[in-house]
């Protein structure tokens, strides 16, 4: 986000509600904003306030609600601060000049035109990550240019462009394909017809490939993302560019109408929202996005249907749960684990803590839901769901208690099933880490403990910094002095090491001396 440098953590940020005495940053809602939140390059900004042991601090300000470092946006104003018309009019300028190089229209255009190309003629620019036309080839040849692009690449667009990495920004991790085959395999066997892609290109891909391929599949989608890139390979009906941190459609009325018809066809029925936000995102404007995405949708329903839910598949990491269920109460999270193609630790296959935490939050009846029992899940008859291999049930809290895919234990003072690398601690009355820091504060200063501020304000910082610096300087010197003793040591082996070595062979040409001459 942009505001003061190094103002947000997430977990700190997702920590904030909910916790007495927290310190952090806190995404304000206005229930009646009186005037609109200004404008970023990423759309409509999000207001924030400071919050210091639970007490809001008075200034409130607006910052980007998809970039959480300033590099990326560095969009900062105070609620109260009144601009000049010279600073608005460059402003918007300048989220003009961040917007993409080309509008939807003309990406359409340019893909039409480039489907129609023979085999030969269909070039894609790496550098430029995208897809030339016979004009723009002169522009790219000194390029990372790839050529012969077939038709079965232009509907898998995730593999011909660079994943974006950026983890406060976008965050782009894929699906592999074992995930994205099992949710299509899951969308299909629950009877969905359509499905509403926010931030899951590849799932998009698969469902589009099923349906043009040989065992035509019957399913629809429809990809709203922040990426534009995907704008250059699908039609107006296919994507919408979009931020789900503020529900911003980048192209306007035109584009929100695609995703509102989208959602009302077939007066609503048949229809699914599948969602992978990034991970370091705030909970709390994903689920106000999502609180609008299912009110379009309920503008299709009849008064009958009107306490019907739109069924969503929320994939998110399994420690957001309290989080989550604060917002959508109906919402139950299943053990399946979810793993990534680029992700160096969201993978298949690994065990104990290396396991992925990513799991599904959905407002559909669990035992609905059939896990694959090649992969370890089991049904328990008890808790009426499919579980993960290691999830025993617990006969005292009476459920499958493990949320990260290990065995859990039973604690009888905490009344509760805790992680296995926990113990009971006496002293603060709680299961914890063997390691933990008993009574030691959760939030409040690294430095001295106190809680009414941070590390970054601390008074005590400079002579902190100072102590740190002596131990610094003091241990460098220590090192320099092991270092020059070894050299010293090193040195004087080495001489005594070559004199012996000339001794010894004085007198082996000593004795073959003697020998030649006896």
């Amino acid at each position: 986000m942009a505001a003061p440098r190094g103002w947000l953590g997430t977990v700190e940020a997702e920590g904030i509600s909910g916790r007495q005495g927290s310190s952090g940053v806190e995404v304000v809602f206005p229930s009646d904003p009186a005037t609109p939140a200004p404008l970023c390059p990423h759309g409509p900004t999000l207001l924030f306030v400071k919050v210091n042991q639970g007490k809001e601090e008075t200034r409130r300000f607006y910052a980007c609600s998809a970039c959480r470092d300033r590099k990326d946006c560095n969009f900062f104003q105070w609620e109260d601060e009144k601009l000049s018309g010279a600073r608005l009019a460059a402003r918007e300028a300048h989220n003009q000049k961040c917007q993409p190089p080309l509008s939807r229209t003309q990406c359409v255009e340019r893909y039409v035109k480039f489907i129609e190309l023979s085999l030969s003629q269909r070039k894609f620019c790496q550098g430029c990550q995208q897809l030339l036309l016979p004009d723009d080839w002169e522009k790219h040849q000194e390029h990372r240019v790839v050529g012969d692009i077939s038709i079965t690449q232009l509907k898998r667009p995730s593999q011909l462009l660079y994943p974006l990495e950026n983890k406060k920004t976008n965050a782009q991790y894929l699906f592999t394909d074992r995930s994205c085959q099992f949710l299509v395999d899951l969308l299909s066997t629950l009877g969905f017809t359509r499905v509403l892609c926010v931030g899951t290109p590849r799932l998009h891909e698969l469902i589009r490939l099923k349906a043009s391929g040989e065992k035509k599949s019957n399913i629809k989608s429809l990809l709203l993302d922040i990426d534009f890139r995907y704008s250059q390979f699908y039609m107006e009906d296919s994507f919408c560019h979009y931020n789900m941190f503020n529900h911003h459609f980048f192209d306007g009325k035109a584009a929100l109408e695609v995703c509102r018809t989208f959602l009302q066809e077939d007066k609503g029925e048949g229809v699914i929202m599948v969602t992978d936000p990034p991970f370091g995102g705030l909970v709390e404007p994903l689920a106000v996005t999502f609180k609008k995405l299912i009110a379009m949708w309920k503008e299709g329903q009849s008064q009958d249907n009107s306490q019907k839910e739109l069924p969503i598949f929320w994939i998110f990491p399994y420690f957001f749960e309290f989080r989550i269920r604060q917002f959508f109460p109906s919402f139950c999270m299943l053990d399946y684990q979810v793993d990534y193609d680029n992700h160096a630790l969201y993978k298949h296959g690994k065990t104990g803590r290396k396991q992925s935490p990513v799991r599904i939050f959905t407002n559909i009846p669990p035992n609905k839901i059939i896990l694959p029992s090649e992969e370890g899940y089991r049904f328990c008859p008890l808790c009426q769901r499919y579980v993960s291999l290691e999830n025993q049930h617990c006969e005292h809290c009476n459920s499958c208690t493990s949320k990260d895919g290990r065995k859990w234990n039973h604690c009888f003072l905490c009344k509760k099933c805790v992680k296995p690398s926990w113990i009971h601690c006496s002293i603060c009355s709680h299961c914890a880490l063997p390691d933990h820091s008993c009574g030691a504060p959760k939030d409040g200063c690294f430095i001295c403990g106190e809680l009414d501020h941070k590390r970054s304000t601390c008074p005590k910082i400079a002579t902190s910094k100072k102590v740190n610096n002596t131990l610094f300087f003091r241990a460098v010197r220590k090192q320099k002095q092991r270092k020059s003793n070894k050299m010293k040591m090193g040195t004087t082996k080495g001489q005594s090491m070559n004199h012996t070595s000339v001794t010894r062979k004085k007198s082996r040409r000593e004795r073959a001396h003697q020998y030649l001459c006896s």
